[in-house]
């Protein structure tokens, strides 16, 4: 195991839209802090498409991370992370629409997200939807969801040290420095 990074910000947000690559860059900033890595799975297989989806994301990390999956309560497992550790937290997005579709309020969700991150031992880094570049979406669940979506990104880049956007695998440094 390498001496662990220090300058790993203690809250990085990685924004992207979909397959933008936002997923392998925060993978490759854990990777590269030298610390113990942590990935915490909020997606949830409700078909074949996705199991598959989740496959290939496994054995593309490859060997060498613990995962949490913490679909809906990610306190718990943000509570045991050690500051020998780096998390990713992968993905907001998916963890958002789990709490919608369980209709559950979404603004108390994030207060216990926030609470925990405040106290969390370990750096982390949040994987996130940048959805507010599509069009308004037609029904009342998408546009509650997209409004949702749109808050919490900017609770968390107000909260993070590092805010980088990705598009077509290409990091753009939106707050903060690169490690």
């Amino acid at each position: 195991m390498e001496t662990p990074v220090p300058d790993l910000p203690h809250l990085t947000l990685i924004l992207g839209g979909a397959a933008s690559g936002k997923s392998a860059f925060a993978e490759g900033l854990v990777s590269g802090s030298g610390r113990a890595r942590v990935y915490l799975a909020t997606a949830q297989a409700f078909d074949d498409e996705m199991q598959a989806k989740l496959t290939l994301h496994r054995q593309t990390r490859g060997p060498g991370w613990r995962t949490i999956e913490a679909p809906l309560d990610l306190a718990p497992a943000l509570g045991q992370a050690s500051g020998q550790e780096a998390v990713l937290l992968d993905c907001i997005t998916m963890w958002l629409s789990n709490h919608l579709l369980a209709d559950h309020d979404p603004d108390m969700a994030q207060q216990a997200l926030f609470a925990a991150l405040d106290t969390c031992a370990a750096p982390v880094v949040m994987v996130s939807n940048e959805v507010g570049l599509s069009v308004v979406p037609e029904n009342a669940l998408a546009r509650r969801f997209r409004e949702a979506q749109g808050r919490i990104n900017q609770r968390l880049a107000a909260r993070a040290d590092l805010v980088v956007n990705v598009i077509a695998g290409l990091p753009q440094v939106l707050k903060g420095h690169l490690p």
